[in-house]
């Protein structure tokens, strides 16, 4: 496989970045030596829905990841976690609103 710098992803059309996804899945289905009725088979979808996958047609979210799941490449989707941030002015106010000191009474000796 080639391969395409994150840049040049938002350059390719629809289409093409369907012909990557298919590409990738077919790759990989052969790299793990099986057949386009193997994987359907234990994906629980049809060799014809496979096919269109590896065509780079029109399949659902959920077809995709059945088949992500029995090729074992779900680690994937780790590009899709969301990280949490602070922005600077919360952190800021945050900053602010720490204790700087310790406050109770001494103890009486």
């Amino acid at each position: 496989m080639t391969e395409i710098s994150h840049t040049n992803y938002n350059s390719m059309s629809d289409k093409a970045l369907a012909g990557q996804i298919a590409a990738f899945v077919k790759h990989h289905r052969l790299e793990q030596n099986k057949s386009q009725e193997q994987l359907a088979n234990a994906a629980g979808i049809s060799r014809s829905t496979l096919s269109l996958l590896e065509r780079g047609e029109t399949v659902t979210l959920a077809t995709l990841i059945q088949v992500l799941r029995v090729l074992d490449l779900l680690h994937i989707m780790e590009v899709f976690t969301v990280q949490q941030s602070i922005s600077p002015l919360a952190l800021a106010k945050m900053e602010r609103n720490k204790r700087k000191r310790a406050g109770g009474r001494k103890p009486n000796p």
